[in-house]
């Protein structure tokens, strides 16, 4: 019964900081140059994750994961799917390595 109370417990303390800003911020409005920083965000973080990955793919050849990289951003600008733009990537970096 005490696990049960504090797997609830720790789901709920988890959930309510990821709930609350979903109905905080639907409320607010901002100017329209804060609207246009926020929404650069999930791009800033998107790349903070993704480029450190992509010097890495392998460590003595950082080149084969900036050519994947690249290739992703070609793929995107063309406006493809990003599914399709991952497999683009993938296949380059495959190709690659072989």
């Amino acid at each position: 019964m005490t696990i049960l109370l504090i797997i609830i417990g720790m789901s709920l303390v988890t959930m309510i900081p990821r709930v609350i800003p979903a109905f905080v911020v639907e409320k607010l409005q901002f100017r329209p140059w804060i609207n246009r920083w926020l929404s650069a965000i999930p791009y800033a973080a998107l790349g903070a994750l993704i480029f450190p990955g992509i010097m890495t793919v392998i460590p003595d050849q950082p080149m084969v994961g900036i050519v994947g990289g690249i290739v992703a951003i070609v793929l995107a600008t063309f406006g493809l799917n990003v599914v399709l733009v991952v497999i683009g990537a993938i296949a380059t970096v495959f190709l690659m390595t072989m």
